[in-house]
């Protein structure tokens, strides 16, 4: 019997509003992490196992530092990245690439097209084609092949669960969310992904994001310089004009979405949310979280609604805005 999120436990968490009219709605959970790690707020059942996608890129980034990839700057960046293809992002992922010795050849991600739009036109005018080192997910692949480069391990089967790569992966997942996955899926880009509680995935970043570079423990000071990385670079955990980048320039919170509605955030204070939006869609996550780190007073509602306001929330009828996607929580 498949596994599935129980529905029961969902609460709205934003509204789509056309003319007046609420059109649609969105469901989901969420939980909010205090800088003690401590849980504020609850919605919905944050208990309930979840595929965190690519919010679980920190973790797996995080795992390759801690195996030796020498990864620092734009390219642990780009290893925490979903990143949006341009030709700025590509060059660091070959340069990671170049690192290790292997070729775009060797990823494991499928071929996709860039989700810039200019870089896209551009590619489609040069009768392109799609591209492993253009799919969001090749830093993260890139990063991979140069922790098993860095260890001698296999490249061609660093996908395999039972990989070593990924068995220390799936050993930093569980030592920071606190939990054993319930199971292992298949991610779009073909990587391992384990299902965990939303409440154990916000656990997993209020650690990193807390963490020091002066920490006593090597985890916690690679986690620290990544998250750093990240800050120091927000170009590089999403795109120009995308929702990650906008949030962490805006408000300086690390943001990190996934697919099928997963999001995470950590405040500079170390508060934490982290969101599962039922339906998918990911167009209102960022919103959430912004809402749920100004109420727990962790963002100022000035530079929450800065950032809300360059996220395209606009709803159009005609050529005008007519309405907003706009949190309810």
């Amino acid at each position: 019997m498949p596994q599935t999120f129980p529905v029961t436990a969902a609460v709205e968490l934003a509204v789509v509003e056309r003319s007046g009219f609420i059109e649609s709605r969105h469901s989901g959970s969420a939980v909010v992490l205090g800088p003690d790690g401590i849980v504020q707020a609850s919605l919905g059942d944050p208990a309930a196992p979840i595929l965190p996608r690519s919010t679980l890129k920190p973790l797996q980034a995080l795992a390759c530092l801690t195996a030796g990839a020498p990864l620092d700057g734009e390219r642990l960046g780009l290893a925490t990245a979903s990143h949006t293809g341009t030709d700025r992002h590509v060059a660091v992922v070959r340069a990671i690439l170049e690192e290790a010795g292997v070729t775009e050849d060797d990823l494991g991600c499928p071929p996709a097209w860039p989700t810039d739009p200019a870089t896209r036109m551009e590619l489609a005018r040069d009768h392109a084609a799609p591209a492993r080192v253009r799919m969001n997910c090749s830093g993260k692949h890139a990063a991979m092949l140069l922790a098993c480069r860095a260890n001698g391990w296999d490249l061609p089967g660093y996908l395999d669960p039972a990989h070593p790569l990924q068995l220390h992966i799936r050993e930093v997942v569980e030592r920071l969310t606190g939990e054993k996955p319930v199971t292992i899926a298949v991610d779009g880009c073909g990587a391992p992904v384990p299902a965990v509680s939303l409440t154990g995935l916000a656990r997993a970043l209020h650690r990193m994001g807390g963490s020091s570079e002066r920490s006593p423990f090597a985890l916690h000071r690679n986690a620290a310089v990544l998250i750093g990385a990240v800050r120091a670079h927000p170009w590089t955990i999403d795109g120009p004009g995308r929702p990650d980048t906008v949030v962490l320039e805006r408000t300086g919170v690390f943001a990190k979405t996934g697919a099928e509605g997963v999001l995470v955030m950590v405040a500079p204070d170390a508060t934490t949310v982290a969101v599962k939006v039922l339906d998918g869609s990911s167009r209102a996550a960022s919103a959430v979280g912004l809402r749920l780190l100004e109420r727990a007073g962790a963002v100022s509602a000035a530079d929450a609604a800065k950032a809300v306001g360059d996220l395209s929330l606009d709803v159009h009828g005609g050529g005008a805005v007519v309405g907003a996607i706009r949190p309810t929580v």
